[in-house]
């Protein structure tokens, strides 16, 4: 059978606007769970992103139920193929992730912040990252790995940062001016801890520092 009629499709994690004429949960022939949201404000194009961890399609009230089964399985795939290609880039080893940060430090911080260590945690459920200047050591939450590249950057240059400044003076974010994501990741941590507070993710707090 011919699928239908393509419609504009797009593909992120950004955070859509609010609820449209109706919410229905799915479940997919693999097992996944998938949330679709229908509204006349949308004229044309479907798009899938993740919302606290739920993939989300939002659709045009138009939409066919024909073109809903096959478009909902469609862009929920590809949604999560995006992640998985996503996770893949983000470092899974602590030697990785050392050199991450130290290539992230010659970038924007000249290389003055070079720590000796650089783990990933998994008891560290309260702050996305941690540093101890004195031991030149800094560790990041296993919560991170399912985040954005950007937004690991992120918590890596602030933990290198702080090996430079151990406080959050006007010196210390102007180590941190330089990286064009800056606002946009913090936004991102944001909320995700406030929907860690609500009990929707497992982490439960915003905390960045020792």
């Amino acid at each position: 059978m011919a699928a239908p009629a393509s419609p504009r499709r797009t593909l992120g994690t950004g955070t859509p606007g609010p609820l449209g004429d109706s919410v229905s949960a799915h479940l997919l022939s693999n097992g996944n769970p998938v949330i679709v949201r229908r509204t006349a404000r949308r004229k044309t194009g479907l798009s899938a992103f993740w919302e606290d961890g739920q993939a989300v399609i939002a659709v045009p009230a138009r939409l066919t139920l024909e073109e809903e089964k096959y478009w909902v399985p469609h862009m929920a795939a590809k949604l999560e193929a995006s992640r998985r290609e996503r996770q893949r880039r983000i470092p899974a080893s602590d030697e990785a992730l050392l050199q991450r940060s130290l290539s992230l430090s010659r970038k924007y911080l000249g290389s003055r912040a070079r720590p000796d260590s650089v783990r990933w945690v998994s008891n560290q459920n309260d702050r996305w990252g941690s540093a101890t200047p004195a031991r030149k050591t800094i560790r990041i939450s296993h919560h991170v790995q399912g985040m954005p590249e950007w937004v690991l950057d992120y918590v890596v240059l602030h933990e290198l940062a702080h090996l430079i400044h151990p406080n959050h003076s006007p010196a210390f974010w102007a180590e941190l001016e330089g990286y064009p994501e800056l606002e946009t990741a913090k936004a991102f941590l944001a909320g995700a801890s406030f929907a860690a507070a609500r009990n929707i993710s497992g982490m439960g707090g915003d905390d960045l520092d020792p």
